[in-house]
């Protein structure tokens, strides 16, 4: 694939990952989101928590003036038993559209992170070292494909674009196939899925935070 041919990912994708979630789940707030999140362990409120705090820790790496670049900048956290660990959640007692806003709000963090840190800006994941496409990149497959997970819980349809998929796909997943529907083949590198010719990855599967050319 020509590297010219793919746009960045950028803070603009951020911003529209969350708004077209965030739209997806304004839409079913009467409904009990405490019902499984798809095949995951943790319900769809969790699940939306969940997302939040992941775009609020990926914002909190690019934060410091000196990221850190071995660990994660120490935020306390706090973890049900089966449930994700959150340093996000939220108030007892919030509905549902309290919790969008909480999820908005974290997506405004990230993207303006990702729209003012420096590109040479460096900061530690688990799974490389990223720039602030990078974690760009990961907070928008951390909406997409969990959205998916509490769109199949709450019975929504969610279908996000081919080429917001295309942008991720080639920052953070090298082998994955091309070629082939892009929505698909995100569901299939982040082991949610099948692509045709290639074996499933379940729990197998990996994205990789570090510039490609680095």
């Amino acid at each position: 694939m020509d590297a010219a041919s793919i746009p960045p990912v950028t803070a603009a994708d951020v911003e529209l990952a969350v708004i077209l979630a965030a739209d997806a789940l304004n839409g079913a707030l009467d409904q009990d989101w405490r019902v499984p999140a798809g095949d995951l362990d943790w319900d769809c409120r969790e699940t939306v928590e969940h997302m939040a705090d992941d775009l609020f820790a990926y914002a909190g790496q690019l934060g410091p003036r000196r990221p850190p670049q071995d660990t994660y900048v120490p935020f306390a956290w706090q973890r049900r038993p089966g449930g994700p660990t959150l340093t996000i959640f939220t108030e007892a007692g919030t509905d549902n559209a309290g919790l969008v806003q909480v999820f908005e709000a974290c997506g405004a963090f990230l993207s303006s992170l990702v729209a003012t840190a420096p590109s040479d800006t460096r900061a530690w994941h688990p799974m490389g070292v990223g720039d602030p496409e990078g974690f760009a990149a990961m907070g928008v497959v951390e909406v997409l494909v969990h959205m998916r997970d509490v769109a199949a819980g709450l019975g929504l349809d969610w279908t996000p674009p081919e080429d917001l998929c295309d942008r991720v796909l080639y920052r953070l997943f090298p082998s994955a196939p091309t070629g082939t529907p892009r929505w698909e083949t995100l569901l299939w590198a982040t082991g949610r899925g099948d692509v045709d010719g290639r074996a499933r990855l379940d729990s197998e599967w990996r994205w990789y935070a570090a510039p490609r050319e680095d």
